[in-house]
């Protein structure tokens, strides 16, 4: 699966990834690159006109992954919001920065930590801050 799909990024988390990727020491670049390289790709939209089925930052996903036959569900977070419940992933992880943007419906491929990639499918968004009207967090 070589075509990434669409992604739309409210005005507001794009001003806050940006402002976090300059924070942060460019010695350890990890995560940054990748973050770079969605939002320099991302349709760009006012916070009040998100549209329900995207993923933001915040929001929580249910997500198929094809090899496992399951469904999971993950809150892409700030690395400050970071914890050891399995529960989040950080934006700055390669799976955070795959999901910011996607849509209900939107395949794809995510890289796992030992190598290699697994086949990911978005199948809701169970919560998103800008359709409960949270702006704010």
């Amino acid at each position: 699966m070589n075509n990434k799909p669409d992604i739309t990024i409210s005005t507001l988390d794009l001003d806050r990834l940006y402002n976090l990727i300059e924070s942060l020491p460019h010695n350890d670049a990890s995560g940054l690159e990748l973050l770079e390289e969605e939002l320099n790709r991302a349709n760009v939209v006012p916070p009040k006109e998100m549209p329900e089925a995207v993923v933001t930052m915040n929001s929580t996903v249910r997500f198929y992954v094809e090899s496992a036959g399951k469904e999971f569900e993950l809150t892409l977070v700030y690395p400050k919001d970071m914890d050891n419940s399995g529960k989040k992933v950080s934006i700055l992880a390669p799976a955070g920065s795959a999901l910011i943007g996607l849509a209900v419906g939107d395949e794809i491929e995510w890289p796992k930590p030992t190598g290699g990639t697994l086949k990911v499918k978005i199948t809701e968004v169970l919560y998103q801050p800008e359709r409960a009207g949270d702006f704010v967090s």
